[in-house]
């Protein structure tokens, strides 16, 4: 990976989550200064506890609903890293009115205090549900369809704040549609668990996971190293890069039949009764969309972007780190 911020004061928000602790523990191995922002209501204190003892590591509790919070996690900071969100189309079906608290207030509060604050760049997660029903493949960033689900309505106007941010005041702001990451710290408790950690934590425990719909439909699912090296390239990318969003993927897809047994087979060298598990097939779910598969030439274009771990190996990194914290 040839692009790696170092010697920089970088906040990032959500960081007790999944991807703000993998994110934090890559730039502290790089001479950075980090400052973590979370209200701990999905993200986890054990997912930073080993940061605590690290000069060059600050842990501020607040909420980006609140602008004071912001305000104060934006002080002297060179970069933005924005992760924190309310995700999980699910939950955004059942609380439409929390979803779009934290995420379209939450984001218009950090940009207002990174844009006060003269932050240089700020890079913040979007999603590839902004592609909505639109049918075609792979995904394409200027074609969009119609969207699913209030979680998507929510990115789709985190990307409209950032473009008019970038014109009105002259901000350095970059969007990256995630594509269903995964990898260690990937919570797999709760109803809002996502599919790879759920599977996992089922399989272990001899259980048999439960699939929505047929199991045909298909993800670009997305290892969490890729996406570490995605918000790096974004933070050091020209700025005629800026201004706009890109697919975080790997440009593979697979279905969730297809999953489920990579899963299972790769658990049964762990575990050979793990071997003889079938899935449960149940209904779909209300929101979700069918198929998804990422281009991801704009970002390799404009930003260098170049994911380097593809879903099976990933696949094998998480089932280890999995097996060693579930069992």
């Amino acid at each position: 990976m040839d692009k790696l911020i170092r010697n920089k004061k970088i906040l990032v928000t959500g960081g007790a989550g999944f991807i703000g602790s993998n994110l934090i523990e890559a730039l502290l191995s790089q001479e950075n200064d980090v400052v973590c922002l979370d209200n701990f209501a999905t993200g986890k204190h054990k997912n930073i506890a080993t940061f605590l003892g690290n000069e060059h590591f600050r842990s501020v509790e607040g909420d980006i609903r609140n602008p004071d919070d912001c305000i104060r996690a934006v002080e002297n900071v060179d970069i933005v890293l924005h992760q924190a969100a309310l995700g999980s189309v699910p939950r955004s079906v059942k609380d439409p009115v929390t979803t779009n608290s934290v995420n379209i207030d939450g984001f218009l509060n950090m940009l207002v205090a990174a844009r006060d604050a003269g932050v240089k760049r700020f890079v913040y997660a979007s999603s590839s549900s902004v592609y909505g029903d639109h049918p075609g493949l792979p995904k394409i960033e200027e074609e969009t369809g119609n969207l699913l689900s209030p979680y998507a309505v929510t990115k789709k106007v985190n990307e409209l704040y950032a473009g008019v941010f970038a014109g009105l005041y002259g901000m350095e702001v970059i969007g990256l549609r995630y594509f269903n990451v995964f990898g260690k710290r990937q919570d797999p408790d709760g109803q809002y668990a996502a599919v790879i950690p759920r599977f996992i934590k089922s399989l272990i425990a001899h259980q048999r996971p439960e699939i929505y719909g047929d199991g045909l439909q298909s993800r670009d699912f997305t290892f969490i190293e890729n996406v570490i090296h995605a918000n790096q390239a974004a933070a050091l990318a020209p700025a005629e890069a800026m201004g706009t969003s890109y697919n975080i993927a790997f440009g593979e897809r697979i279905t969730l039949a297809e999953l489920f047994y990579i899963l299972r087979d790769n658990l049964a060298q762990f575990d050979p009764a793990i071997g003889k598990i079938e899935p449960v097939y149940i209904s779909e779910r209300p929101g979700d969309i069918k198929h998804s598969l990422a281009s991801i030439d704009k970002a390799a274009r404009l930003m260098g972007y170049n994911p380097q771990i593809s879903v099976r190996e990933g696949l094998k990194k998480a089932i280890s780190w999995y097996w060693e914290n579930l069992k």
